[in-house]
């Protein structure tokens, strides 16, 4: 049996601030960073480890015994970001959902929470993996108990044993790690330790002495200003330690059967996933997906449509309803923005659009095609914008041979290497425009691919980057 064991705060912190450059925001202007790489991490986590146990363990509101006997504990962090406090209970829905225990004991930290039920579930020769990224859980490892923490940087995990603890931070023992903090201190939990003293000479003196309360003893033996340190701070010290020591007898019972893994509610999933917009994930989660079999061509009439790279993210369309047409909002509509939109058919209208797209850094251009495959679509019309508010619309005739003439007029802009391309889905309108040897060069722009890399859960049509 393998039981896994989640330190919820560390993990949703680490996922909030790992789209803190680009963070994730949906369409309500809800920040869904959180929430997004908590499911991700936990999603690859039983996929990869398939556990038969796993509970998640939160930090109570208020404070905790610690905070009861030093004020200063933790107090040098910053206030939690107000997006992460609403993440919180999403993210308990979505646990919820998933039919995982939830564990939150009044006046512990989520450390001893997790510290006693692992220390319960060995005696039951179970084996206890603890998820955090937080060093002093190595204090807790043994022959069945181990650290699974995040990788610094990518996806990934490494699993720590009491050998690996001990071998990474130069101890004899996994208790050791109390000490050791006791010493140097902790900044990320304000505890104080000596001043003065730091990681390396706290593994110096613990070699030779083995704990706090022996060297505190000892110090009769050492020189120096390490000496005067050292009493000088004793106190410190001894409390420090006792900050660091994760509780292993939190009032809370362990019942193995409370823990077992069990089927998710797929119903509640979906509907939270819908809300968050999480879409992709639906698909990954309930092992549906919403890929037509066979995309919809029209290569028998002129009707022009336009590619979609990622098509497949959008949800299916329910064929059996009336109304297929997707209501976006009540945001503002094109009537109610001024704009000048030009309809470009004359040979002198077109020679003049020509010289002056040549004379631009950059423009946006578009192809009207008729299908969804680039190789067998023809082109029904080219549109151009490098004005807000203006832009330029160029039909193109069904007959290929005119229409090759047509489009080879805009070879000049096409193929000149100084001119940035913006366009969405670019890469179809480039192998469209091949088939009439024009060869699009320069910079690209894809505003499709921009939207995906920042907001990959969200759709990337264009109506919907629109609103």
């Amino acid at each position: 049996m393998k039981l896994f064991l989640l330190d919820a705060y560390a993990l949703i912190y680490r996922s909030y601030y790992a789209f803190i450059k680009n963070p994730r925001v949906n369409s309500k202007g809800q920040n869904t960073s959180a929430v997004f790489g908590f499911v991700n991490t936990l999603e690859e986590l039983l996929r990869k480890e398939n556990p038969t146990h796993i509970a998640v363990a939160f930090d109570p509101p208020g404070g905790t015994f610690r905070h009861d006997a030093y004020e200063k504990y933790k107090a040098q962090r910053q206030e939690t970001p107000e997006d992460i406090r609403a993440a919180v209970p999403i993210i308990k829905e979505i646990i919820a959902a998933y039919n995982i225990k939830e564990l939150e004991v009044p006046y512990y930290e989520a450390d001893d929470v997790i510290g006693t039920i692992a220390k319960k579930a060995e005696k039951e020769n179970i084996d206890v993996y603890m998820m955090t990224p937080d060093k002093d859980y190595g204090q807790l490892t043994s022959d069945h108990i181990f650290m699974y923490k995040p990788k610094f940087a990518g996806s990934g995990f490494d699993v720590l044993d009491a050998k690996a603890i001990m071998e990474k931070y130069e101890l004899s023992s996994p208790d050791q790690m109390i000490d050791l903090l006791g010493l140097m201190g902790d900044a990320s939990d304000n505890i104080p330790g000596c001043p003065g003293v730091g990681p390396k000479t706290a593994q110096k003196l613990l070699e030779e002495y083995g704990t706090i309360e022996n060297l505190l003893e000892h110090t009769s033996e050492i020189k120096g200003a390490l000496k005067q340190r050292l009493e000088d701070n004793k106190e410190q010290i001894i409390f420090s330690k006792f900050l660091a020591t994760i509780k292993t007898d939190v009032p809370v019972d362990f019942n193995k059967d409370e823990f077992a893994r069990r089927e998710i509610n797929a119903e509640k999933i979906s509907a939270l996933f819908e809300e968050l917009e999480f879409r992709t994930l639906i698909s990954r989660v309930l092992k549906t997906d919403g890929i037509p079999s066979n995309p919809v061509r029209n290569t028998t009439t002129h009707e022009a449509i336009q590619g979609d790279l990622f098509a497949e993210l959008l949800p299916p369309v329910d064929s059996s309803s009336d109304n297929t047409t997707v209501n976006y909002s009540a945001l503002q509509e094109l009537k109610d923005i001024p704009h000048s939109y030009h309809l470009v058919e004359e040979e002198k209208e077109i020679l003049e659009l020509i010289s002056t797209l040549s004379n631009q850094e950059s423009c946006c251009f578009d192809t009207e095609t008729t299908g969804l495959d680039p190789i067998v679509s023809e082109l029904v019309g080219m549109s151009f914008a490098f004005k807000e508010g203006e832009a330029y619309y160029v039909p193109v005739s069904a007959d290929f041979d005119e229409a090759k003439k047509l489009i080879d007029k805009f070879r000049p802009f096409f193929e000149n290497e100084k001119i940035l391309k913006i366009g969405q889905n670019i890469k179809y309108d480039i192998i469209v425009l091949k088939k009439y040897d024009i060869h699009v060069r320069g910079k690209l722009f894809d505003t499709m691919i921009a939207h995906y890399l920042i907001n990959p859960e969200l759709r990337h049509n264009m109506d919907y980057m629109a609103e």
